[in-house]
C-alpha cells in the first residue's frame, strides 16, 4: 500500500534539518497548519499528512475496524513514519492528535523522539476526580446531533470550538472542513474522540513534552492542561495568550514561538 499517497503526505522545509511532524484535529486537514509551516520551513523538515477520511487522503483505504478506536490514528501516524524512516522526529499534534501522538509514540519510540501537544485531552467526560468539560449526558447529546444533522452541528459547533469571534472568518473555515469531510466517516472518527480516555497512557509518556493550552477553551478547560502537564513525568505547559481551541489559527505568532522555543531546546 502507498502510504503517502494514502495519507496525502506533504514534505516542506529544511531537508537537512530535524523532522517535525505536524498532525491535525478531528475534522481538520494539514491545510490548518498552513500558519505554522512558515515558522518552522527555515530550520526543520517538515511532515504533513490527512488521517485517512480526512482531508484529501484515500477514501478508499477508511475501514470503521480499524479508526472506531484512536489506535487506528496512531497505526496511521506510525506507518506514516515508517515510510518515510524518520527516527526521533518531534510529534505536533492538535487536540485529539495529541493523544494519537502519545499512542503511536508508545507504538514505535524509535520513530517519535519528543511531543507537542496543543490543546490537549485525554477523556473529555468528567468523572469523580477529574474535569474533562463534559458530562457523559453533554456527550451523548453532541454524538447524537452529530448523528441526526451532521451539517447542521458543524454550522453549530465549528464557531463554538475556534471561539475568538472577533474572527469569524476562522469559524467559517473550520465549520467549511467539517462539512467537507464525508459524514459516516467523521461520526466514527467523533466517537473514537470524544469516548477515549487515554489518562493512563500519560503516564508512560517518556519523551520531552511540551503542553500548551489557551487560556479559554471550551473543549479542553486548563483544568484538563494540568492534568496532562502532572501526569506526563517532566513535561513543560505553556500557556498561550490565546483564547479557543485552535491557536495555530487564531494565535499563530504565541503558537510557534512556544513551539520554537521547546524545539530548540531539544537540539
Amino acid at each position: 500500500m502507498d502510504i503517502i499517497r494514502r495519507n496525502n503526505v506533504t514534505l516542506t522545509g529544511n531537508p537537512q534539518g530535524p523532522t517535525v511532524v505536524l498532525a491535525h484535529g478531528f475534522g481538520c486537514d494539514q491545510n490548518m497548519w498552513r500558519l505554522t509551516v512558515p515558522a518552522l520551513a527555515e530550520d526543520y523538515r517538515v511532515v504533513l499528512f490527512d488521517y485517512v477520511g480526512s482531508g484529501r487522503s484515500d477514501l478508499s483505504s477508511f475501514s470503521e475496524d480499524r479508526y472506531a478506536s484512536l489506535d487506528g490514528y496512531a497505526r496511521d501516524v506510525v506507518e506514516v513514519c515508517e515510510a518515510l524512516d524518520l527516527r526521533d522526529a518531534v510529534f505536533v499534534g492538535h487536540s485529539v492528535s495529541a493523544m494519537t501522538g502519545v499512542l503511536a509514540a508508545a507504538m514505535a519510540p524509535e520513530r517519535i523522539g519528543a511531543l507537542v501537544m496543543v490543546a490537549p485531552s485525554p477523556r473529555y467526560i468528567d468523572e469523580d476526580g477529574y474535569r474533562g468539560g463534559f458530562s457523559a449526558q453533554d456527550i451523548d447529546e453532541l454524538l447524537e446531533s452529530l448523528d441526526s444533522n451532521y451539517l447542521g452541528w458543524s454550522a453549530a459547533m465549528a464557531p463554538v470550538i475556534m471561539g475568538n469571534p472577533d474572527q469569524p472568518e476562522l469559524g467559517e473555515e473550520l465549520k467549511n472542513s467539517f462539512c467537507a469531510t464525508d459524514p459516516d466517516m467523521a461520526r466514527v472518527f467523533a466517537r473514537a474522540t470524544f469516548l477515549s480516555d487515554s489518562r493512563d497512557d500519560l503516564k508512560k509518556v517518556s519523551v520531552p513534552t511540551l503542553v500548551l493550552e489557551c487560556t479559554q477553551d471550551v473543549i479542553a478547560p486548563r483544568e484538563v492542561g494540568a492534568f496532562v502537564h502532572q501526569t506526563i513525568p517532566g513535561s513543560t505547559i505553556v500557556t498561550l495568550d490565546a483564547t479557543g481551541h485552535c491557536p495555530h489559527m487564531s494565535a499563530p505568532d504565541a503558537t510557534n514561538e512556544a513551539i520554537k522555543s521547546f524545539l530548540a531546546g531539544l537540539r
